[in-house]
């Protein structure tokens, strides 16, 4: 058999590996979408490197639109297979999936109208509504730890990831001409100590393992400081200042732990007393799918339960559901705290929301999460002044501060713990996914020096005999 990884090969998005079968079969781990890549993002996102329609089943590690956003693109594309993914997965997609088809379709249709007045031929969406659907239709729900045969010689097991609700690793046990393979895909790997989901669960030993590594050169300060930190900065800007705190967070994940470490403070009666506006319908809904999981949750998550039914909600909150008050909250100058998606500030109404209060010095724009660095966040982090937003010039006045302490991906010693219960010597070659090649190439260095051996950092479209 072979495996060839068609993304998030030296970089962080569109995760999608491939592996065939000498009996033909073909398993695609994820079918995620590049993001955050400026210019060559839709270039990257046409090209899957493969033959949609010969992929007999597709394992899904989690929700996230980066390991899941081209499936309907997949299925639009010929694809007939399985679509195998915990069921809060397949909840989770429900609703992002159908989110990302009206974005597909809304930006189409944006560039077109342009494209008419130069004269030139309309684009069609990257795909629709209707193909998201219909993806829908493909799915098979698998519950974590439950033994799953595949197909004939292909047994699965998710085991839990705590990155996301639903995220899981994979692991498969392929046997091909009397001999067993065991291939194992981490997918994202959640922190041992996050605020609200059960810490990543251990796995049997492999002979192969693709292993994220998105933080793999650094450390994360303890995640339970963030509450703190948060709370510093509201009082800064909201109290002192009378600003505003812009917040772009992912839908799924970040803006629940924000809530909830909010909560927590309102709780402890330290929430200072200002607006509070999760400007986002998708983050709204995915709320609601995090609630109804709750056995995800970590223990302690499950104590504040028995003192407070809705961990997520705190006096002062509001939804923002239609697009007119969205654009009210610009012309309202009170202080106040917006959780907008997207987390890398690429699309929706945050950065209507940037753009509109970049200028003033009162005001704070709040990175929680991991950021391409072409993206609009990514470039806020690496200093860039002045900034194009929806293609004019804008003067970065405003604060802007990064809480890395949030982030659902794990550190480098979060990753090395994940791994620890795996019998070095008995790896045959590992694959470091996921991950921009500077932090990859530091985190090669730490694995080797941890005795790990046989290392591989591949490139896109690149493949390994297995």
């Amino acid at each position: 058999m072979n495996i060839t990884f068609h993304g998030a090969a030296q970089t962080v998005t569109g995760s999608k590996h491939l592996i065939k079968l000498d009996s033909g079969t073909q398993i695609l781990l994820d079918c995620g979408m590049f993001q955050g890549h400026g210019k060559d993002t839709a270039k990257l996102n046409e090209d899957f490197g493969f033959n949609a329609s010969e992929i007999d089943f597709l394992i899904l590690s989690h929700a996230h639109i980066d390991h899941s956003g081209l499936i309907p693109k997949l299925v639009a594309s010929g694809f007939k297979g399985q679509i195998l993914a915990t069921p809060a997965t397949y909840d989770l997609c429900k609703i992002l999936l159908e989110d990302s088809a009206n974005i597909q379709e809304s930006d189409a249709k944006y560039l077109n109208k342009k494209r008419e007045k130069q004269g030139k031929q309309p684009i069609e969406p990257l795909y629709t509504k209707k193909d998201a659907l219909l993806a829908l239709t493909f799915f098979k729900k698998i519950k974590y730890e439950t033994i799953h045969q595949v197909t004939n010689g292909v047994k699965l097991i998710f085991k839990d990831a705590g990155h996301i609700i639903g995220s899981a690793s994979v692991h498969l046990d392929i046997t091909e001409n009397e001999k067993t393979t065991k291939i194992s895909f981490s997918g994202d790997v959640g922190r041992f100590k996050d605020l609200i989901l059960k810490e990543p669960a251990t796995f049997r030993q492999a002979d192969y393992i693709l292993i994220e590594s998105t933080y793999g050169s650094s450390l994360h300060e303890d995640a339970i400081a963030a509450e703190d930190k948060i709370l510093e900065i509201i009082r800064d800007t909201c109290i002192n200042r009378k600003g505003k705190v812009i917040i772009p967070a992912f839908s799924v994940g970040r803006t629940q732990e924000l809530l909830y470490s909010l909560n927590s403070l309102e709780l402890k009666g330290k929430l200072p007393d200002v607006k509070y506006f999760v400007d986002s319908p998708l983050s709204g809904k995915a709320t609601l799918v995090v609630k109804a999981h709750p056995w995800n949750f970590n223990e302690k998550v499950q104590e504040v339960l028995k003192v407070d039914e809705d961990p997520f909600d705190f006096k002062g909150l509001r939804y923002v559901e239609d697009v007119e008050e969205s654009m009210a909250l610009n012309d309202d100058h009170s202080p106040m705290v917006i959780i907008s998606a997207s987390g890398m500030a690429e699309a929706g109404r945050v950065k209507h929301h940037i753009k509109n209060n970049i200028n003033d010095p009162n005001n704070t724009i709040l990175m929680v999460g991991y950021a391409e660095p072409s993206s609009l966040a990514g470039r806020l982090l690496n200093g860039v002044n002045p900034v194009h937003i929806f293609g004019e010039e804008y003067m970065v006045n405003a604060q802007i501060k990064f809480l890395q302490s949030l982030s659902a991906h794990g550190d480098q010693a979060d990753l090395l713990r994940f791994l620890a219960c795996q019998d070095k010597s008995l790896i045959k070659k590992m694959f470091l996914v996921h991950g921009e090649i500077k932090t990859q190439e530091i985190f090669k260095e730490k694995l080797m020096s941890e005795g790990y051996h046989d290392i591989e950092i591949p490139t896109r479209h690149q493949s390994f005999e297995l």
